[in-house]
Order: structure tokens, then sequence, then C-alpha cells
């Protein structure tokens, strides 16, 4: 018959699963405050009037398709609407404004 395991307490095993896991925590907790940035700023520019994936992609100096990605999630979330066309692209401006 073998032996029981050694049991760590709650506390312990959070604690070494906090050690284990701590760069992936890091790196998670800092694209979160990237993406909340993000959020922030392009609302903030949305504020000033509706735009369009190209104009945001100059203005914050991104790549036109990780300013569609970052749109097209908020959009998802109610966050951002579209609010009319401007030539062949969509415009977007904050949701609570439209």
């Amino acid at each position: 018959m073998s032996t029981p395991a050694k049991t760590l307490s709650r506390g312990e095993t959070l604690k070494q699963l906090r050690l284990k896991h701590a760069e992936s925590v890091e790196h998670t907790q800092g694209l979160l405050k990237e993406q909340k940035r993000m959020q922030q700023e392009f609302c903030s520019l949305f504020r000033e009037r509706p735009r369009t994936v190209p104009e945001m992609a100059q203005v914050t100096g991104l790549p036109t398709e990780k300013v569609l990605w970052f749109l097209a999630a908020l959009k998802k979330y109610g966050i951002v609407v579209e609010a009319g066309m401007c030539g062949d692209y969509p415009l977007y401006q904050n949701a609570e404004e439209h």
C-alpha cells in the first residue's frame, strides 16, 4: 500500500502556483493594460468625431489590421458602433454618443 502524498495547505498551494505562473500572469496583465490604454485612446478620438479605420491608423500610428481587430472587439462588446459611411469605409463612434 502506498503512503499518502504530502498535502499542502491552500495558502502554500496558491503560493506555488503564483511562483510557477508569475511570468504568464505578468504578461497577461501587461496585455490588459495595453488594451485598456488603447480603448481609452480610441474612445477619446471618437469624442471629436466619427472616424474610419484608416483615419484611426493614421492618428494612432498603429497598423490598419490592428486597428480593425481592436475596433471589431469594441464593436462586439457594444463600446463602439458604426455611424454611417465615408466613401468605402464605415465610420465608427462611441456607442453612448449614437
